[in-house]
């Protein structure tokens, strides 16, 4: 990744993965969502969620990082740090 990108460039950027890759409504995706519970993801999809987001930002989510991430601004937070 070669720009910095802003939180809300991240959370767009999430927002269009979850939405195409997930069928997830739009209406759903807020900061505050819980990605398990509100979103109805399973851990394969957090998965394939992390290998996503990776290509996004050419950087790993740690595992330990990972197991942090509850809400969709966890999501922003942790690639926002990373980058």
């Amino acid at each position: 990744m070669d720009k910095k990108y802003s939180k809300e460039e991240i959370f767009k950027e999430v927002c269009k993965i979850l939405e195409e890759e997930f069928e997830i409504d739009k209406s759903k995706l807020k900061l505050d969502a819980d990605l398990f519970q509100d979103l109805e993801l399973d851990s394969i999809d957090a998965v394939d969620m992390a290998v996503r987001l990776h290509q996004y930002i050419g950087k790993r989510l740690s595992p330990e990082m990972f197991k942090s991430i509850k809400t969709l601004n966890d999501v922003v937070e942790a690639i926002y740090s990373l980058i």
